[in-house]
């Protein structure tokens, strides 16, 4: 058995032709350079690719398994130049009848069933070479659909205000799905605004695993959160053997920013263009009631929860951690640096010492890696669409 970094949120900006796939998102954000970054550079083992039903992203991974640098893995997943595995899925937006909307993951163990999920899919998109992301179905249709070709379906960062199942469409999942449905999803996406703690506020949530993912829409923000999985190998059936924990399979650790650093943590008002202090939950503007507020996730939290205390009930610890580029005075030539030096951004995250990191890197920014480590780094609550940010 042995322990894998894995992030199960990369999204792909365009394919190796140029084709946009997802509209904001980097450019060079394509699947081969998603393989080759996080298999040279983070340290991440397994990726899980969310737009993957896109045509075009499709000729891309045949187009890389004809030349010999991708391979389907026994065991699900596709195997990046016998180093990384990438597992194949999807992000897609459902609508529900009361009016809203939400996104969820859904991932396939074979490039034969992601193609036959995306042809019958491909009846519930507009026109999937322009968007592959939002489709026509409510979360249960699409539950069903994912289930009956043999894949995975988890809810996307599940708090936040935009897009997302408690976050602006239900305070309970079983609003949405079925109790039989709801009882066979592994697990929720917390999302960057929210960690294992804040989430176990909600007792519905008992039996489910937390993710920590990057949500990805460039390179650099890969594996800015993560997971620990122990498993005997990295594929698609060790993912769900460690979700439900079976044959020593688990997830030992999550790894993600201070939900403070998140976008959407605390509630923001848009006219006066700043989070709202207060104690939570804050949902109107101090100024004016008649003000546009975006509800944070520690606010909104507190309105659905049905418990104070969290109950952790075994679950892994959730370690927080600031990615390189949210350091102050830590630009693109620094992290270029430490990374050449280190190997992988997560040897510096979590290997190198501060004496080793001094060596490289300025002292304060030495230090300032040692107590992010730590969890000991002052940081301003981010809202409203505005990341949080380090005080230096």
């Amino acid at each position: 058995m042995k322990d894998y970094f894995v992030d199960l949120h990369v999204h792909i900006g365009r394919s190796s032709n140029g084709n946009e796939i997802k509209r904001a998102t980097a450019k060079n954000l394509t699947f081969e350079n998603i393989a080759f970054e996080s298999y040279t550079r983070k340290g991440i083992d397994v990726i899980g690719v969310v737009d993957c039903i896109s045509p075009y992203v499709i000729e891309d991974i045949e187009r890389l398994i004809e030349k010999g640098e991708l391979r389907e893995k026994k065991g699900g997943g596709m195997e990046y130049r016998k180093g990384q595995v990438l597992i194949l899925g999807a992000e897609l937006e459902t609508h529900e009848k009361r009016g809203c909307s939400a996104h969820s993951l859904c991932f396939f163990p074979s490039l034969k069933t992601l193609k036959d999920f995306a042809k019958d899919i491909t009846k519930h998109i507009k026109n999937i070479y322009n968007c592959s992301s939002i489709c026509r179905l409510t979360g249960q249709q699409l539950f069903d659909m994912v289930e009956y070709y043999g894949g995975t379906y988890i809810p996307a960062h599940i708090f936040t205000p935009h897009k997302s199942f408690y976050g602006n469409c239900c305070d309970s999942l079983l609003e949405i799905f079925n109790e039989k449905s709801f009882e066979k999803i592994p697990a929720i996406e917390l999302g960057l605004s929210a960690d294992s703690m804040m989430a176990s506020q909600l007792s519905e949530l008992d039996g489910k695993v937390f993710l920590s993912n990057s949500d990805a829409h460039s390179l650099i923000k890969m594996g800015r959160e993560y997971n620990v999985f122990q498993m005997e190998e990295p594929s698609f059936e060790e993912i769900l053997k460690a979700f439900k924990g079976i044959d020593g399979r688990s997830i030992k650790a999550n790894y993600g920013l201070d939900p403070k650093l998140g976008k959407y943590h605390r509630s923001y008002c848009l006219i006066c263009d700043r989070v709202i202090e207060g104690q939570a939950p804050v949902l109107k503007c101090p100024v004016s009631e008649k003000h546009q507020v975006v509800v944070g996730v520690r606010d909104r939290l507190m309105l659905i929860k049905d418990r104070d205390n969290p109950r952790m009930n075994g679950r892994p610890p959730y370690r927080y951690q600031v990615p390189l580029e949210f350091l102050p005075k830590v630009g693109p030539k620094t992290i270029d640096k430490l990374i050449n030096h280190f190997g992988s951004e997560m040897n510096v995250l979590h290997q190198a010492t501060f004496e080793e990191l001094a060596a490289v890197a300025k002292e304060e920014i030495a230090r300032n890696i040692i107590l992010s480590r730590e969890g000991k780094l002052s940081i301003e609550a981010g809202g409203g669409g505005v990341y949080g940010k380090v005080e230096a």
